[in-house]
C-alpha cells in the first residue's frame, strides 16, 4: 500500500501564514498587551521574512497606528487630545452650521465618504434631514447609524474598533476604501494650515488621506476654530481639496495659499 504524506507536514507552513490585513492586525493587538514588539519574534511567530515585518511596521507607521522603535514598535504616544463625546460639546452651533451646508452639496444619487468626527456626525444629521437619496461609505458608526434608517444606503467599513472615537481604522478599512470611486468624500480635521489639513488621533490621517485619493471632490469640514493649527499627522495638501466649508472666512496667509491653489472657501454666516 502506497504510503500517504501527511497533510499537517506538507504544505502546513503555508497554510499557517496570516494574510496581510490579519497580520497587521495582530501586530497591533500585541501592543495593546505590552509596550513594545520586536520584528525578530513576530517574523517568527507569523513565519514570514523579517523584511516583511519592517514593511508591516513601516505602513503602520505611516497609519499613524503605531511608533517605530529600534528593531521593533511601540503604540504611539501623544498627549491629551479630546475625546469624541467632549468634541462633541463643543462649538456646537458653529458646526451645526457648516454640516448642514455641507449636506447641501450632495446631490440626488450620489456617492460620498465620510469621515468619523464630530463634525461629520452634524453633516450625516443634516443629510438625514434633507432625504437625499445617496450611498454613503463610512468608518463612523455614528455617522453609519445616523443615515442608516432613512434614504441612504450605507457601507461601514471594517477595521480596529476605536471606543473613545466610534470608529474603525487600520489596514482593513484602507483596503476597503480602496475598492471605491465616489463623487465626493466628506473630512474634517484636528488642525488646518497653510501646509494643508492634519489629524492627531491615531489612523485618522490615513483614512481621510484614502477618502481624499477616492473621491472626485474633497470637502473639508473645518470650523474656524482650528485655523493656523497642526495636528501630529498631514493629512494632504490644500491642492487635494476642492473646498473648505467654515463658519469664518479665513485671512491672512491661509486666505492667500487657498486663492493660489483655487479651493472654494464656503462660508456658513
Amino acid at each position: 500500500m502506497p504510503k500517504i504524506k501527511s497533510d499537517r507536514k506538507q504544505g502546513g507552513k503555508s497554510r499557517d501564514k496570516l494574510k496581510k490585513s490579519e497580520r497587521r492586525r495582530q501586530i497591533l493587538l500585541e501592543l495593546k498587551l505590552r509596550p513594545h514588539v520586536r520584528i525578530s519574534e513576530l517574523a517568527e511567530r507569523f513565519k514570514v521574512s523579517t523584511e516583511t515585518l519592517r514593511r508591516d511596521f513601516g505602513a503602520l507607521a505611516d497609519e499613524g497606528l503605531i511608533s517605530r522603535a529600534h528593531g521593533g514598535a511601540s503604540a504611539p504616544s501623544q498627549g491629551h487630545y479630546p475625546s469624541l463625546d467632549e468634541r462633541t460639546n463643543a462649538r456646537i452651533e458653529e458646526r451645526r452650521k457648516i454640516g448642514a451646508r455641507a449636506a447641501e452639496l450632495v446631490g440626488a444619487g450620489e456617492t460620498v465618504m465620510i469621515d468619523s468626527g464630530s463634525t461629520t456626525i452634524q453633516m450625516a444629521r443634516a443629510l438625514a434631514f434633507l432625504g437625499t437619496p445617496c450611498t454613503v461609505i463610512t468608518n463612523s458608526i455614528p455617522v453609519a447609524m445616523t443615515l442608516g434608517h432613512g434614504a441612504a444606503e450605507v457601507l461601514l467599513c471594517p477595521g480596529e474598533y476605536m471606543a473613545a472615537e466610534s470608529a474603525v481604522v487600520g489596514t482593513e478599512t484602507l483596503e476597503y476604501l480602496a475598492r471605491f470611486n465616489v463623487d465626493r468624500c466628506m473630512i474634517g480635521a484636528s488642525g488646518f494650515s497653510v501646509e494643508g489639513p492634519s489629524e492627531t488621533v491615531r489612523g485618522f490621517a490615513a483614512v481621510k488621506r484614502m477618502m481624499l485619493a477616492r473621491g472626485a471632490h474633497g470637502h473639508l469640514l473645518i470650523d474656524s476654530d482650528k485655523f493656523g493649527r497642526k495636528g501630529l499627522a498631514t493629512i494632504g495638501q490644500l491642492d487635494d481639496l476642492t473646498s473648505i466649508i467654515t463658519d469664518t472666512r479665513p485671512t491672512g496667509d491661509l486666505l492667500s495659499a487657498l486663492s493660489g491653489v483655487g479651493v472654494e472657501i464656503i462660508v456658513t454666516d
